[in-house]
């Protein structure tokens, strides 16, 4: 039997995942999965740093993107704090880059570059970005897999900090570009360490075949690093780079990565002579989608992290490098939630005699593709009043021509939820705004900023002239 595109979704007897429990209070909000200044007033309307979701609707429309400044400042501000604390006693310290594919605007650049963080670019546009919002060249690594001559141009005369190699094709270009500028470029090795996070194929990026980095089993990272010493006119290696995957939450598959990366560090010093000062663990830090998600605390992960790195280094009796860490979705993304008004609910009859109720939405995949895109779990809520109505089984649909157009698959929602509610789906900070598109022509919505009180849009509402304006 053919089964249906949505997999088990549709599957007899279908009744929401086993992690999905009916709530006693419909209106309770789960902490883990809201931004600290999110909760509800006396009203029952959901509020953000001091303002009703009704008057960001009001003023701003829906769809939109609502972030809490404080909450995403506060994030940034504990990683860089807590892997200052752990590590500055085993080594040269720690950095951290926010990694700006999860996020990035103008505005969000500046906050990153106010807490005292790096920003780890990977394209010329994100570079343009940090550029604009008066990031120094000193403070921006540039990372991807395929770098252009332009791009790598535009980062070294920057003079940005770190470029990330990954492939020898690139050592040639960046080493190219190098004495075109009369400049030494600072650079990492990437290396894939043959280690794959326990979360999504799509989204885990240390095993072996796929497109990211350089193999170390193959020796080809090792090669890599002989190259680059080679040419000391050009380049200068600081050290390794290893990323494992993403919505990472504990610190096991890190301790693999480590003793393998570590091993190649320790190979470099005692066969090419060069004892790297630097070792980036790379980022993939998860967070809490909805009430199956547990993520260790900042404090946590640089806790094991620095006890795996600080074993690892003694036992190979090679100095303590300094470590770098880019976290993006565990700082931007449980900042914000996309508020939506509701357009039509209907109820949809289940194989086994179950039903759900469908609600439809004014955005959709257009807004947050990642449901679709890796059957992504989100969680959501009524916001703009408070029900006593008895839970129903809900699906969260968006308006787009396209059945996969899925915003929160399973949630239960009050059953008198109808047309012009307002619903709130938390943790839409990392990757949704960034991934976002004008499927079906529908213009992106705006990035809302909350703060004290006060609202103010960071990135405005695209327009039907906007959709237009490329056309020739």
């Amino acid at each position: 039997m053919r089964a249906h595109e949505a997999g088990a979704l549709h599957a007899e007897g279908y009744r929401g995942p086993a992690w999905l429990q009916t709530p006693v209070d419909v209106n309770a909000l789960v902490p883990s999965l809201w931004a600290t200044s999110v909760g509800r007033g006396g009203d029952g309307v959901l509020t953000v740093g001091g303002v009703s979701v009704t008057e960001l609707a009001r003023e701003f429309g829906t769809p939109a993107y609502i972030i809490d400044e404080d909450d995403f400042r506060s994030r940034a501000r504990d990683f860089k704090r807590t892997y200052a604390e752990v590590f500055d006693g085993l080594s040269g310290g720690a950095d951290v880059f926010y990694a700006g594919k999860a996020f990035l605007c103008t505005e969000v650049a500046r906050w990153v570059h106010d807490e005292g963080l790096h920003l780890d670019v990977c394209t010329g546009g994100e570079l343009a970005v940090a550029k604009r919002a008066g990031v120094p060249g000193d403070r921006i690594g540039l990372h991807g897999n395929n770098k252009s001559v332009a791009e790598i141009r535009d980062a070294l005369d920057y003079g940005v900090s770190r470029i990330v190699i990954d492939s020898f094709d690139e050592i040639e270009r960046v080493a190219a570009v190098a004495a075109e500028l009369g400049v030494v470029a600072p650079v990492l090795i990437r290396v894939t360490v043959g280690v794959e996070a326990h979360t999504h194929e799509f989204i885990a990026t240390a095993h072996e075949d796929q497109k990211f980095g350089l193999s170390l089993s193959g020796g080809h990272a090792f090669e890599a690093a002989r190259r680059i010493l080679d040419r000391p006119e050009s380049l200068r290696l600081l050290g390794l780079h290893s990323h494992i995957g993403s919505q990472i939450f504990d610190t096991a598959g890190f301790e693999v990565s480590a003793r393998r990366i570590l091993g190649l560090h320790t190979r470099i010093a005692r066969e090419l002579g060069v004892e790297l000062p630097e070792l980036d663990l790379g980022g993939g830090f998860g967070i809490a989608y909805t009430t199956e998600h547990d993520p260790l605390p900042p404090k946590n992960l640089a806790a094991g992290m620095a006890e795996i790195i600080e074993r690892e280094c003694r036992a190979d009796e090679v100095a303590v490098p300094r470590i770098s860490v880019e976290p993006g979705r565990a700082i931007a993304g449980p900042t914000t939630f996309t508020l939506y008004e509701v357009g039509t609910v209907k109820p949809v009859d289940l194989d086994g005699g179950a039903q759900r109720v469908y609600v439809s939405v004014d955005g959709g995949m257009s807004d947050n593709v990642r449901t679709a895109l890796y059957d992504a779990n989100y969680s959501c809520t009524l916001a703009n009043r408070a029900s006593t109505a008895p839970p129903v089984l809900a699906r969260v649909v968006g308006r787009h021509c396209e059945s996969g157009d899925v915003v929160v698959k399973d949630e239960f929602l009050p059953s008198d939820v109808g047309a012009g509610d307002l619903i709130a789906v938390p943790g839409t900070g990392a990757y949704c705004r960034s991934l976002s598109s004008q499927y079906n022509h529908t213009p992106r919505p705006p990035v809302v900023a909350v703060r004290d009180g006060v609202a103010r849009v960071i990135v405005r509402r695209e327009t039907i002239d906007d959709l237009l304006a490329l056309d020739v």
